[in-house]
């Protein structure tokens, strides 16, 4: 028995994916839940276990080549019986007689293929992409007649489906973003000089879709502070050793991770998101805090999650580790999923100020930037210390910029203060 294995639906939006390598080749013996393929997503390399016990027939890609949730990534041949999924022969329109050699072998469930005394409903292949082009289009999928492989339902279908009747209006939120035409349509870059082109492709691709989706979603505002932050700093340097001891390298972020976390706290409007679906608000009851890592693909938001149950060491280690696994490219895509809050900390680079865009559906990021030594007021004395500048950009469908200012009012007391840190935060 031919069995495809098919590229799988990841979920969170990611419907195609790079084919990075392939770790078998054809000929060789696999056993079930063996990696047989590295695709790379839009946030990360995932290895691709085999279902199945068999023999690779074929390996239908190429490495570089981008395919589609749904498309075939190796063919295999088993002995035994497949308990979810058989292929199942040829189109209508293949004669019978050539229907074995010719036709492409379809994967289908066991159960769609049991007699009934019913008619079966029509089943559309499409992939999750497609879908979620057909819903906001307003298009019925099940009436457009597909027109790639097995009758599949593609993107141009449902655009050609649009010009050619009237779609019904989809049901848009009060909180939707309006959509733009492409700008540079029709633009001749080449008319003024020598270029050299590159597809945008894997996180990079993906960081610009997010960013468009964010930036035209959420009404951005930024509310700018500054944090005199001599004594945390002293604390980090006499913690240091300790935190060398253990091989863990201790960093401001991870105070300034357990200082948001008793913000949200206070402030809990500020770990919510907005379900655009339902217009409810909804107010998340954990704390998982993503922390924004530059790696040389592109930038990264792996998340500490429970951070509200874990000490600052403890921050200081999952960050590093979290950090190394996204430059090297081996970070799993749960460990970049569920975040409430975001910081960007941009203090090793420099910088006086910035406006970062809020992870959607997040209503918060905090920005952090190079702490610098000035001459400051304290107690009518002139003094210098040590002061880092912080810019929070927040939703303002759903905050107010007085509340973010007593939001940050807080923030900065628990950053001036690290023996309140220790005993007021929980």
């Amino acid at each position: 028995m031919r069995y495809i294995f098919r590229l799988p639906d990841v979920g969170e939006g990611i419907h195609e994916a790079e084919v990075v390598s392939y770790e078998v080749q054809i000929g060789d013996e696999v056993k079930s839940d063996q990696v047989v393929i590295k695709v790379e997503t839009d946030k990360a390399v995932v290895t691709l276990p085999t279902p199945v016990d068999g023999k690779i027939l074929e390996l239908p890609h190429e490495p570089g080549d981008v395919i589609e949730v749904g498309d075939p990534l190796i063919i295999i041949e088993t002995e035994a019986a497949v308990e979810e999924e058989v292929v199942e022969t040829v189109p209508e329109a293949a004669e019978p007689e050539k229907a074995a050699e010719t036709a492409e072998p379809l994967v289908v469930a066991e159960k769609e293929r049991m007699p009934s005394a019913k008619k079966a409903p029509r089943r559309v292949l499409a992939t999750p992409h497609t879908r979620h082009l057909a819903r906001e289009l307003g298009v019925d999928i099940n009436t457009v007649d597909g027109s790639g492989p097995r009758g599949r339902v593609t993107d141009d279908d449902i655009k050609n489906a649009v010009k050619a009747a009237p779609p019904v209006a989809p049901r848009i939120p009060r909180t939707a973003a309006v959509s733009h035409e492409a700008s540079t349509i029709g633009f001749d870059f080449e008319k003024y000089g020598p270029t050299r082109r590159e597809p945008l492709k894997g996180i990079r691709k993906r960081i610009a879709e997010v960013m468009v989706r964010s930036f035209s979603t959420i009404p951005h505002v930024a509310h700018g502070d500054e944090a005199d932050v001599s004594e945390l700093l002293k604390v980090v340097k006499q913690q240091k050793p300790m935190a060398e001891a253990r091989g863990i390298k201790l960093s401001v972020t991870a105070f300034i991770v357990k200082a948001i976390v008793s913000a949200l706290k206070q402030f809990p409007e500020v770990n919510s998101s907005l379900d655009e679906e339902t217009g409810d608000l909804v107010f998340k009851e954990y704390y998982h805090i993503g922390i924004a890592t530059d790696t040389e693909h592109g930038l990264m938001v792996p998340v500490v999650k429970d951070a509200d149950k874990k000490s600052i060491m403890q921050i200081a280690g999952e960050i590093q580790q979290l950090a190394e696994k996204a430059r090297s490219r081996e970070i799993d895509l749960e460990e970049l999923r569920g975040g409430t809050f975001s910081i960007t900390n941009l203090g090793g680079i420099g910088g006086t100020y910035a406006t970062p865009i809020i992870q959607h559906p997040q209503v918060a990021i905090l920005g952090v930037l190079a702490a610098r030594k000035k001459p400051v007021v304290v107690d009518d004395e002139i003094v210098v210390r040590t002061i880092m500048p912080l810019v929070i950009s927040f939703d303002h469908r759903l905050l107010d910029g007085a509340g973010m200012g007593r939001f940050m009012n807080y923030l900065v007391s628990l950053l001036e203060d690290p023996m309140k840190m220790l005993v007021d935060v929980i």
